[in-house]
């Protein structure tokens, strides 16, 4: 939804496909659409963003590049539903009946994984996108904010920040209390004033004064467009997330980037 052109790709001159045994490919899955990177030792080699999703399932252009022997492989995985739950309340045995909150259909799978280390995140995805990613391994599907989650929570946030990742139409809220996870969710918006909304709610919710909260947005959002600008007529202190978490060339913006080279800091699923 952001104005500006959403189509941007990087290629480094030192990428080598023959050194994928030292790299790592990061892959951002959505229902119609995928980005890519590749990630070599804290270092951006490459990055395409919206690519279709078919040629994920079956590559033509990018064969070669998706069927390398990567040292790494993590695949961030889209969400149709999802609920949180504490270490200290969950249980396998009552697995089952958290998936049942979230109304599961037919072509839907739920997965099971830990958000963080206090956390597990139980959500579910089309079995579409599982038979598409399958190959590389479904312990290296993780869900697809994962990476971004971690970031912030590394980057030891305080209280009175509230960060925002803005897909095509939806948007991720996420906050932190004494350097804990203290709120998580999504939200699906279609202009700026739903979004404008959802940023009330929260913040509403969480006892966040306008004056006072400072709002980060990473993802699809530019300095200056019609999202940011509405969020600045409620909130004084709104900027991009300049967080980064491999190095980046100049061209290419960190909070752009943020979500997908977030992913190399997560590690294989523990449960599926």
């Amino acid at each position: 939804m952001s104005e500006e052109n959403n189509h941007n790709n990087y290629h480094d001159n030192n990428f080598n496909l023959n050194e994928a045994p030292g790299y790592a490919l990061l892959l951002q899955v959505r229902a119609a659409s995928f980005d890519y990177a590749v990630v070599n030792d804290g270092r951006l080699l490459l990055y395409v963003q919206n690519t279709a999703i078919d040629e994920l399932a079956n590559p033509k252009y990018l064969k070669s590049l998706l069927s390398a022997n990567y040292k790494k492989v993590v695949v961030g995985l889209p969400v149709s539903g999802l609920t949180l739950i504490p270490n200290s309340l969950y249980s396998d045995a009552h697995a089952a009946g958290y998936a049942r909150f979230l109304d599961v259909g037919e072509d839907e799978k739920v997965l099971v994984q830990p958000l963080d280390s206090e956390n597990k995140i139980i959500y579910k995805t089309s079995t579409g996108i599982i038979s598409t990613v399958e190959k590389f391994g479904l312990q290296n599907a993780v869900y697809i904010a994962k990476g971004w989650i971690k970031a912030i929570a590394d980057s030891y946030p305080t209280n009175d920040k509230l960060f925002l990742e803005l897909g095509d139409q939806n948007v991720h809220f996420l906050h932190f209390l004494s350097g804990k996870l203290r709120f998580y969710n999504t939200f699906e918006f279609k202009n700026p004033d739903e979004l404008l909304y959802f940023t009330a709610l929260v913040c509403e919710e969480l006892n966040l004064n306008n004056q006072d909260v400072n709002l980060f947005l990473s993802g699809n959002v530019s300095s200056g467009d019609a999202q940011m600008n509405r969020l600045k007529d409620f909130y004084p202190k709104v900027e991009l997330n300049d967080l980064r978490v491999v190095e980046l060339p100049d061209r290419v913006a960190p909070h752009k980037m943020l979500p997908l080279v977030a992913l190399s800091l997560c590690e294989s699923s523990e449960e599926l």
